[in-house]
């Protein structure tokens, strides 16, 4: 049986489902230098993945689509997961090129945002129960 109010957790990932989302749409020139050179039409991705996660965080705060939308919630957030390793790539790159402090740490915090995706994906399952 699926309560009426979400989990604090899974509120917390709507949030940052619906902050981010809202980003990909405001300034998707942001995002694009993180879309994987493979793939095609970034400014599009961006699009996509933003209303993607707005439909996600949505989805998640209503008790009767919680479920399958937790579901969609992990695979989305399995899906940009390279463009959070092109991130770090782009990052270190730029870091190793400059050697300026700021650029390490933030290549340093793109690292450290990794695995931190694994607890995203977990707390969007749970939702799906």
């Amino acid at each position: 049986m699926t309560s009426s109010a979400p989990r604090p957790d899974v509120a917390g990932l709507a949030v940052l489902f619906l902050a981010s989302g809202t980003l990909h749409l405001l300034r998707p020139q942001v995002f694009e230098a993180i879309v994987p050179p493979a793939l095609p039409a970034r400014r599009t991705l961006v699009h996509a993945s933003g209303v993607l996660e707005i439909l996600c965080a949505a989805g998640l705060l209503h008790p009767r689509t919680r479920p399958v939308v937790g579901l969609a919630s992990a695979a989305l957030l399995v899906a940009v997961f390279p463009a959070n390793l092109q991130m770090s790539l782009v990052h270190g790159g730029r870091a190793w090129r400059t050697r300026r402090p700021s650029h390490m740490v933030i290549f340093g915090a793109t690292l450290a945002r990794l695995p931190l995706q694994w607890p995203l994906i977990r707390t969007a399952r749970r939702a799906a129960n």
